[in-house]
């Protein structure tokens, strides 16, 4: 097994911010169906309308990249970032005034 293959800068994370309508019924439910492809996508909610899933390789990224673009709702706003878990780890998390720590990876199972 090759040392760089879990390396920071090829270790990537998927997040997806959205702006989504609620004022109608069938807006409400056009974005809980949103949220809920994420979710089983294997994306974990980071604030209330931003995503984010762990990817152990840049080809893993634009897979689910594509997934969530297969699902985009004809309304609303959607931004898709991958960035690299080097890129992640330098993000400062705050509740209020107090530092926290940044989540961690869930562990994944990789079947080939």
């Amino acid at each position: 097994m090759s040392s760089n293959r879990y390396s920071a800068y090829r270790i990537m994370w998927v997040l997806v911010f959205f702006d989504l309508p609620t004022e109608t019924k069938r807006e409400r439910k056009v974005a809980g169906q949103f949220r809920k492809k994420l979710i089983d996508d294997g994306f974990t909610m980071f604030q209330f309308s931003i995503y984010l899933r762990h990817c152990p390789s840049r080809e893993n990224a634009k897979v689910h990249t594509k997934r969530v673009k297969r699902s985009l709702p004809k309304h609303g706003k959607v931004c898709i970032l991958e960035i690299t878990d080097k890129q992640f780890g330098n993000m400062e998390l705050f509740h209020g005034i107090k530092e926290v720590d940044l989540p961690q990876p869930t562990q994944q199972l990789q079947l080939f």
